[in-house]
């Protein structure tokens, strides 16, 4: 049987191998849709050749880059708007047409921290795709978007505290924030060991962050294998209801 088509709208060229790649190779493996969404940097940049690599690796897609500029990056998209800064609408519609075209039944983004680091662009990519994933089913919303579609469920790449054992101190020695959930919260827990190869070729394929000592991949690829192969083994996600509830509740339940 087939896994569900997944659409994974991420921040950065590097978030969709990191958090998601076992995912997303092991639905692309199975034959199901699976395309990714990458709402800074543009075509052109040292980081979109990186990213195609990246995204092939995993089986999916070629990747959509939205084209905006990084936070932190100016360079990354000369000439456009940072993506915190795009009118809301503006970033919604984008979202919403990309879902629309690729008519996932799931659609992946990050949690409301922004992942560990919660970085501004990862925030920012999370409220947008939570609204352009229930505006995507309502056709009287962007309809330049294409045809309505409803995706079943949004799923948030996260982080329990109970997993940042290996990767909390080395993240906090190079100055980054360490923002995990509470466990309890977590709603899949996703063994990706038999797509590891595929991951780690994904998080491989962002060169100029593996090079560098204080981006993720840069960390994660000085580590020896059996640590580096606890901390992306598994992956944790929450997950966001979109469909009705059949039949309809009669009052409000949890």
């Amino acid at each position: 049987m087939t896994p569900p088509g997944i659409l994974a709208v991420f921040g950065h060229p590097d978030d969709e191998s990191l958090v998601a790649g076992g995912v997303l190779a092991r639905h692309a493996a199975a034959g199901a849709r699976t395309t990714v969404v990458t709402a800074t940097w543009a075509p052109g940049t040292r980081r979109a050749d990186e990213l195609a690599d990246a995204v092939r690796a995993l089986g999916a897609e070629p990747p959509q880059m939205l084209g905006y500029a990084d936070d932190r990056a100016p360079d990354s998209a000369p000439g456009r708007p940072r993506w915190c800064d795009v009118p809301l609408e503006e970033a919604v519609a984008r979202v919403v047409a990309a879902i629309r075209a690729a008519r996932p039944e799931i659609v992946l983004t990050h949690d409301a921290y922004g992942g560990l680091t919660g970085h501004p662009d990862h925030r920012r990519t999370h409220q947008v795709t939570l609204l352009a994933a229930a505006a995507a089913g309502l056709g009287d919303l962007h309809p330049e978007a294409g045809e309505p579609w409803q995706p079943g469920a949004v799923y948030l790449a996260t982080h329990p505290d109970s997993a940042v054992a290996d990767l909390g101190p080395l993240m906090t020695r190079v100055r980054k924030s360490v923002l995990a959930v509470p466990r309890e919260q977590v709603s899949a827990v996703v063994d990706v060991r038999p797509w590891l190869d595929r991951k780690w070729a994904a998080i491989l394929a962002h060169r100029s962050q593996v090079e560098r000592e204080r981006p993720l991949p840069g960390i994660l690829a000085r580590l020896p294998a059996a640590t580096r192969h606890r901390i992306i083994g598994t992956e944790y996600y929450l997950r966001v209801g979109l469909t009705p509830a059949t039949p309809p509740l009669t009052e409000l339940t949890a």
